[in-house]
């Protein structure tokens, strides 16, 4: 089957068409191109747009028709996440270890199933210098066992990736940082592909020109300023 897609202009360019304009086969992918810089990513996700390709491929830029998404103020840990959680020695970090865990997102993965190429680990340790791409960051003692990593757009956070090295640390991830982003004003926390993974921990399913609707609303509006400087968000001896 033969793809015509429109092509993103390198250096910068931060057009990127409707993505109502996605298609359905293969689902959600709109324009093909760009160069990952700062601005491109910014835009692409301040439209609901984001980078998904193999090694060896072109940059493709995807908007599916159905979002996985969690709203964070509904997010709910089991008894047994918690009871593990009590009973643990882990401590939960936001931005303490953003570059480690964008590195550990890619090196937990078997090398095939793997999108964080080197160019892409480039790309978002840049955004973390420019504050945009943060972390949550799981501990054992002084080990770090897990965490998450994703981009901040107004009251949405964009998750990229998460790696979990001990039993349950990506949920404890998740759960810890939800618990604070309501606190912080956060509304919205987009998962852009839904799995079963997802989809166990509570993400809900969203057309796309719903989660359109509700970004364009979101991402003009602040969290509050302390929501990404680096703090504890959990410590099992306190839970």
């Amino acid at each position: 089957m033969t793809i015509y897609l429109p092509e993103l202009i390198p250096s910068h360019s931060t057009v990127f068409p409707n993505i109502e304009n996605a298609l359905n086969n293969p689902d959600g992918l709109l324009i093909m191109g760009g160069d990952l810089s700062s601005a491109q990513l910014i835009s692409a996700y301040q439209h609901g747009i984001f980078p998904w390709y193999s090694d060896g491929d072109p940059i493709l830029w995807w908007s599916p028709s159905v979002r996985g998404v969690f709203f964070p103020e509904q997010f709910s840990p089991s008894k047994s996440l918690k009871k593990f959680f009590r009973k643990s020695n882990y401590n939960v970090t936001l931005n303490k270890a953003t570059y480690q865990v964008i590195d550990l997102c890619a090196s937990t993965r078997p090398k095939e199933e793997t999108w964080i190429m080197p160019e892409m680990i480039k790309a978002y340790k840049t955004l973390v210098d420019l504050g945009y791409c943060h972390s949550v960051e799981v501990w054992n003692g002084n080990e770090l066992i897990g965490g998450l990593y994703g981009l901040q757009i107004g009251q949405v956070f964009c998750g990229e990736s998460m790696f979990s090295l001990q039993t349950n640390a990506s949920k404890i991830a998740l759960w810890k940082f939800c618990e604070h982003f309501v606190s912080s004003n956060g509304k919205l926390i987009d998962c852009q592909m839904m799995n079963p993974h997802l989809e166990s921990l509570g993400a809900q399913e969203m057309k796309r020109s719903n989660f359109k609707t509700l970004l364009e609303e979101l991402r003009v509006k602040p969290t509050s300023s302390d929501c990404y400087l680096t703090q504890t968000l959990g410590d099992s001896s306190f839970s």
